[in-house]
């Protein structure tokens, strides 16, 4: 059985999962960000303590189809953006998740913004200035970098949104030090 998991955007949370899934007694024939197989399938019963065990940790099971996609295509925004130093930055985002999801471009940018309440280029724009946050934090690329390995067009294009989502200049945020990065899963909150 797959069980869909809300909220799993890093290694540490598969981590946190497999670990709270074995401790219930279950094996775990693979996970990944989102989906865990499991074995044997679980009960009625042992479903509700999975979900409340995972829940205490902050992640929530999933079991409707549209929920799941929307999960999945956050999941692979979040790939693309925070784990992918590789991705071709002139193929627009929403391009690479719809040829992974196989879903037309048009029907995932719906469903999204139905489900989440915000356009899913605005959802990617909020991921990528946490990516820009990071990097700035870490101090080893110059802005003009950082704005090539994201996909802008400039570094003026990347310090005019940054300042729109943050009310911060890049240089600003990065001398304060204020260190206000959101975890991947609270982009949309």
């Amino acid at each position: 059985m797959i069980l869909h998991v809300k909220n799993m955007v890093c290694d540490r949370c598969i981590l946190m999962v497999r670990q709270q899934v074995e401790n219930l007694g279950f094996h775990i024939d693979e996970i990944n960000l989102g989906n865990v197989q499991l074995n044997p399938q679980p009960s009625v019963a042992q479903l509700a303590e999975i979900s409340t065990a995972l829940n205490n940790l902050g992640f929530e099971l999933i079991d409707k189809g549209k929920d799941q996609l929307v999960e999945a295509i956050k999941t692979e925004v979040i790939a693309i953006i925070h784990h992918n130093n590789e991705f071709d930055n002139k193929l627009r985002i929403i391009h690479l998740v719809s040829e992974k999801l196989q879903k037309d471009q048009a029907f995932l940018s719906r469903l999204f913004s139905d489900k989440e309440g915000i356009t899913i280029e605005k959802y990617i724009i909020q991921q990528k200035i946490e990516k820009v946050k990071e990097l700035l934090q870490y101090g080893e690329l110059n802005l003009n970098e950082i704005a090539y390995q994201l996909g802008y067009s400039s570094s003026a294009h990347l310090s005019a949104q940054f300042k729109t989502i943050t009310g911060y200049s890049p240089s600003l945020y990065n001398a304060s030090a204020t260190g206000n990065r959101k975890p991947l899963d609270k982009v949309l909150k």
